[in-house]
């Protein structure tokens, strides 16, 4: 396989600065200010520029703003030593990400999971899940208690002072029977 080419690797780096800055952008002012407009401002490209990398506009770009937190949470995830730390690092993930997470979970997007199309990252990010219980129908019920607890606890639905205990519960329900 033939290295990558100087002009392909600039067009590699123009488009990873353009979902750093969407995600920045998101994370700092919420989605609804994630517009090319801005982006091609931030960044000084022009619209002409990210339409190039992005021809779907603002979707294309949330689409590769929710690969990438996958591809960061399949990491997070996967240097976790136990249960109760890849519980910790998705959580915290949720939590110092909340654009992110809201771009992989929430908005719109062609993403398709448990899928043979399903995109690596989003495999990549199951892949602990599963390692951690040893199942797919525990990984996906062990994801839907997490996603849950993030998400209520996102919109202050859940009494903070019992993060913990409702963790260690949760756990404790995943938890190899011996």
């Amino acid at each position: 396989m033939k290295p990558p080419t100087k002009a392909q690797l600039a067009r590699a780096g123009r488009r990873d600065r353009i979902v750093e800055a969407a995600a920045e952008i998101a994370e700092a002012d919420g989605w609804a200010a994630v517009t090319v407009r801005r982006l091609a401002d931030t960044i000084g490209f022009s619209q002409p520029v990210l339409y190039g990398h992005f021809p779907d506009g603002r979707d294309g770009i949330v689409r590769a703003v929710a690969l990438a937190g996958f591809a960061r949470l399949a990491a997070l995830m996967g240097a976790a030593g136990d249960l109760g730390a890849l519980c910790g690092a998705y959580l915290e993930f949720a939590r110092s990400r909340p654009a992110a997470y809201e771009a992989m979970f929430s908005m719109p997007t062609d993403l398709e999971f448990a899928r043979p199309t399903t995109p690596e990252p989003l495999r990549a990010a199951f892949g602990p899940l599963m390692s951690a219980t040893g199942d797919e129908t525990r990984a996906e019920l062990l994801w839907s208690a997490l996603h849950g607890l993030a998400d209520l606890s996102r919109h202050g639905r859940l009494r903070p002072d019992f993060e913990t205990a409702r963790v260690e519960m949760l756990i404790g329900l995943f938890r190899p029977q011996e």
